[in-house]
């Protein structure tokens, strides 16, 4: 099966009453444009998305096909990430959190709250971010919520 633009979301009314089998991605592909899978329910699956895709990303439920009853929908799979807390809601803090992360090329993303922000987990990066004072961390499992993305593009790029 070759899909080549997003339909909607598993949850639109016209999805409704259907059966939905996921592909899995991994946080840092879902802004590839090209790719091959295969779905939960054995669909080989393949991906040929417009330039849209390098900006918009895939997100969690978005319908790349129908085939009869199924919907094939994107599943984004949890990974570890660093929670980052800014203790007394430091603007100072913040700051230099978000310099020290984009200056390594690292995805930046908003926790629940204005204070809180999540990085992919490095090793190298969560001793640096340690050595940041005001600050608490630790690795947690998330599911990467791409509108809640502070950088301008997602990659998995490191030094």
């Amino acid at each position: 099966m070759i899909c080549e633009q997003i339909l909607g979301k598993a949850q639109d009314d016209e999805f409704a009453g259907k059966k939905i089998d996921y592909v899995d991605f991994q946080w840092d592909e879902a802004f590839k444009r090209l790719h091959r899978k295969v779905s939960r329910g054995g669909i080989d699956v393949g991906i040929n998305l417009d330039d849209s895709v390098l900006t918009r990303g895939l997100n969690q439920d978005d319908v790349l096909a129908v085939d009869g009853d199924t919907v094939i929908a994107v599943n984004i799979e949890e990974c570890e990430a660093i929670e980052i807390t800014v203790d007394n809601d430091d603007r100072g803090v913040i700051a230099k959190v978000c310099y020290e992360i984009g200056n390594r090329h690292a995805s930046l993303f908003r926790g629940e709250d204005g204070k809180t922000f999540l990085t992919p987990f490095t090793g190298p990066m969560l001793t640096m971010i340690e050595k940041i004072p005001g600050l608490t961390t630790r690795v947690v499992e998330v599911k990467f919520d791409f509108d809640s993305r502070i950088s301008s593009s997602v990659n998995s790029h490191t030094h």
